[in-house]
């Protein structure tokens, strides 16, 4: 399979789902705005859905997938079988556990999670009503996860990249219909999560069967292949979801500032997500497979390249997206949330945070690319060391900057902590002599700067004043936002294509 076919695919998918995620998140902003009932949710949801990046999208796919596709590429079909039964098995009794013990131990994950609210106990309680309804969507997507995970190793990546959509669609839907219904409707929200959970693993279940995957119950706790892989999850949590864990710590410090503040941080994450999911996480969904499959065929100059491919592709996209994210903070803002109850503070608020961010974007990213490049391997020390010292950084950083930038000093925290992390993986990368740069690095990324120059220069003119965008109707908003976004990938892919980039040099074929 072509590499880029695939990434373009995935990213396909990725921006539907990202689509409708604004959606959903401008109906939100404007029937819910910023304040007592979205600062309560968005607490409640971000534990399940940092758990779930912790379990999910990071720790269990990077330690699953390395040993799914060792034992597809040097191991039978029966054997490969009675691995997805067993992981599954295991896997799927520690997270009822999990998920029951959340739900009776709510009031406490609230208290240590967001100690502000104590202090306004209708708010307290009302956040802890969202969590134990939204907690048992850890349960349903990491067997999400694990059928993904499963499929993406078979190179069937469209399915598993289109599974979001549901949720988001969930969440219209209960918006719409379900909150106008319910005497709090902000509980509308919670079981959109728990009503996209399971759309999303019933979505996986028919093309388990045809690849005749699907996992079944077994209760043979002796199997090998599986508790390697459990092995693995427990010092990958921190080396593939340290930023979500410094967001969670991040909620704290928020909940102590001014009310808003978690809402505004949600709001810039959320914009933030938009090019690291099409990239970020499409990257990493690709690359990991392939680069398992060149460990298991000891392929070392086939992984090195993969890598530098990735890599190159990441300052190609990312670059643009960043500096992107930073001129048109106030576009974006505007035209995605200022309806209804989102008001012009929320949106100068918001701005602050996003642009903070923006700085972070590049390592967000990068971290996708070159953390794959020790889990493929099944080196977990590595990723590990470096999650806890960018950690302890971003804590620092977080002292450092709260006073001074209130909210948007946590983002900024986030953005170089990821800066950090993704710094020292490039520099172990090449201590272990894992990755060998290919030649032309130079030129390509003198190249970009150009190309970058000339793009910020007319998106800047471009987008005028932020009285303009305020001022303006949303229609007028959202087709002037639309033509500058188009105009600047335009203006940059055109420098690229004039300074010799071409498609074809950057296809490639995945491991067979």
């Amino acid at each position: 399979m072509n590499l880029l076919k695939a990434l373009a695919t995935v990213s396909g998918m990725t921006l539907i789902s990202r689509i409708l995620g604004f959606v959903r998140d401008l109906m939100i902003a404007r029937i819910f705005g910023a304040g007592v009932a979205t600062d309560a949710f968005f607490v409640a949801f971000r534990i399940p859905n940092l758990l779930r990046r912790l379990f999910a999208e990071g720790a269990f796919s990077q330690a699953f997938v390395p040993i799914l596709a060792e034992y597809k590429n040097n191991r039978s079909d029966a054997q490969t079988r009675e691995l997805i039964d067993h992981v599954a098995t295991l896997l799927g009794m520690a997270l009822f556990a999990i998920t029951l013990l959340g739900i009776i131990a709510a009031p406490v994950i609230i208290y240590v999670s967001a100690p502000g609210f104590s202090t306004d106990p209708d708010k307290f309680s009302l956040t802890v009503e969202l969590l134990q309804i939204t907690f048992p969507y850890i349960l349903f997507i990491s067997l999400v996860a694990l059928a993904g995970g499963i499929l993406n190793t078979y190179s069937y990546f469209s399915i598993p990249a289109f599974t979001p959509v549901l949720l988001n669609l969930s969440f219209i839907g209960c918006v719409l219909w379900l909150a106008p219904v319910m005497d709090t409707p902000v509980l509308a929200l919670a079981w959109a999560v728990f009503i996209g959970g399971i759309l999303q693993l019933a979505l996986q279940i028919p093309f388990l069967l045809h690849l005749k995957k699907m996992p079944r119950l077994r209760f043979n706790f002796r199997n090998s292949g599986a508790w390697r892989v459990l092995g693995l999850m427990g010092p990958a949590v921190f080396g593939v979801s340290i930023g979500q864990i410094s967001m969670l710590i991040n909620t704290i410090f928020a909940s102590l500032l001014v009310t808003g503040s978690v809402s505004w941080l949600y709001y810039a994450d959320r914009l933030m997500e938009f090019p690291a999911g099409l990239l970020g996480v499409a990257l990493g969904t690709v690359i990991l497979p392939s680069l398992s499959r060149h460990y298991a065929q000891h392929s070392t100059e086939a992984y090195s390249r993969l890598l530098d491919w990735g890599l190159r592709l990441t300052f190609l996209l990312t670059l643009p997206a960043a500096m992107a994210l930073a001129l048109l903070a106030t576009p974006l803002i505007t035209t995605l949330f200022h309806y209804g109850a989102f008001t012009t503070e929320d949106v100068w608020m918001t701005r602050q945070a996003l642009m903070a961010y923006s700085v972070g974007l590049l390592g967000l990213i990068l971290v996708k690319v070159l953390a794959p490049g020790f889990y493929a391997r099944q080196n977990i020390k590595t990723p590990v060391k470096i999650a806890v010292m960018t950690l302890a950084a971003t804590q620092l950083m977080n002292l450092a900057f709260i006073i001074p930038l209130q909210h948007a000093g946590l983002a900024l925290a986030i953005g170089l902590g990821a800066c950090l992390n993704s710094g020292l993986l490039y520099h172990k990368l090449r201590v272990h002599g894992i990755y060998q740069p290919q030649p032309g690095w130079g030129v390509f990324m003198l190249k970009i700067m150009i190309a970058l120059a000339v793009m910020g220069g007319v998106v800047g003119l471009a987008a005028g004043s932020s009285a303009e965008w305020l001022a303006a109707g949303a229609a007028e908003r959202a087709l002037r936002l639309g033509g500058i976004v188009l105009l600047g990938a335009l203006v940059y892919f055109s420098c690229l294509w004039l300074l010799g980039f071409r498609l074809r040099d950057f296809s490639r074929q995945s491991a067979n």
